[in-house]
């Protein structure tokens, strides 16, 4: 497979009042062509950041990239003048934002909102625009498309606005899909119409997607890889498999632990203990060793490095070093195993 985008090494810093804050710290992964990575974390772990690094959408000057590439075809997004990324933003590589009322402009009617990047990046003449738009809207699920392109975004419901944010961001047929929690603010019916939503379109215009989330839920049902990123950096990635039937790394079984499933009222939920670490000073060692009631001596001294797993699969880990116990998982993600297992399906199709 091609690869669309690399991400190496990447570091992101902001400065604040209270110092440097090291909000991503060298962070590795690639993305190809029709392909679908989530990257999961509890707030705060990275995501956001790393996605808005490759868009070059950092609030300047106080967030910058410290270090790293970003390889999009072989070109360093880094290095692009603002001018330049303006050409890619929308037309190579768009976003989807969490919350759609602050990415739609609310003093103007939607059919124009969706011309505007066809008239700048398709260079399409209005009509022809026009006609474009009406169908992007028909493609993502809006009734009357033709009314509808009249409206303003108060007269659309916050699931139909989503919607109309992901028809924006396709409208120049990007190579790269951006989805930045896309669905966190909308219930649970929605959510799903508009998972499926991406997944048909996906099959259809053959982009990739860097879907960002805290919810493995949702991750299970959309995504072909998963990279968890804990206190700036990937601590585990793996296809999507590896990560729901086979999770090394102690944070992984966290967040498996947590997720609620249909047996959840006999259960009880695993919570990861403690808070995230404050990033204007990491802790030495593994950053997540004060949460992690598996850590060894060595967590609180030295980094561990990215152990191989499989060919597709890697942890940061010592648990996974050859002198290292031997521990299990605990009893609640062993359920949870156990029961995607159980189905006989692959994850993503439950």
């Amino acid at each position: 497979m091609s690869k669309l985008l690399e991400v190496k090494d990447l570091k992101v810093s902001f400065n604040t009042f209270n110092g440097e804050v090291q909000a991503v710290r060298g962070v590795s992964f690639d993305l190809n062509k029709g392909e679908t990575i989530a990257i999961v974390g509890e707030s705060g772990s990275g995501k956001s950041v790393t996605s808005n690094a490759i868009m070059q959408l950092l609030p300047k000057p106080h967030g910058y990239v410290k270090g790293g590439e970003i390889l999009f075809e072989g070109e360093d997004l880094v290095k692009k003048s603002t001018s330049e990324m303006r050409k890619i933003r929308g037309k190579d590589i768009s976003m989807v934002f969490q919350d759609p009322m602050t990415s739609l402009n609310p003093t103007m009617k939607i059919g124009t909102q969706i011309m505007e990047g066809l008239i700048k990046h398709q260079k399409m003449s209005k009509e022809h625009a026009k006609k474009r738009a009406i169908e992007l809207l028909d493609l993502v699920g809006i009734p009357q498309p033709e009314v509808r392109m009249k409206q303003y975004p108060h007269q659309f419901s916050g699931g139909m606005r989503q919607r109309v944010v992901v028809a924006i961001s396709l409208a120049c047929n990007p190579k790269i899909l951006i989805a930045d929690e896309p669905t966190t603010a909308l219930d649970v019916t929605i959510q799903a119409q508009i998972l499926e939503l991406m997944k048909d379109i996906q099959k259809k215009t053959e982009s990739a997607i860097i879907f960002i989330t805290h919810d493995l839920g949702v991750v299970a049902n959309v995504a072909d890889r998963v990279a968890v990123m804990y206190a700036g950096k990937v601590v585990e990635i793996g296809t999507t498999d590896d990560i729901f039937y086979n999770p090394k790394h102690p944070y992984t079984w966290g967040l498996l632990g947590s997720m609620p499933t249909l047996d959840s009222a006999e259960e009880e939920l695993f919570a990861i203990p403690g808070s995230p670490p404050d990033m204007t000073n990491p802790p030495q060692g593994d950053a997540f060793a004060a949460r992690n009631k598996f850590a060894l001596e060595i967590d609180k001294v030295m980094e561990p490095p990215m152990f191989k797993v499989s060919d597709t699969h890697y942890a940061a880990t010592w648990l996974l070093h050859e002198d290292a116990p031997k521990i299990e998982p605990p009893a609640s993600v062993q359920l949870r195993m156990q029961g995607f297992a159980n189905t006989g399906n692959k994850v993503g199709d439950q």
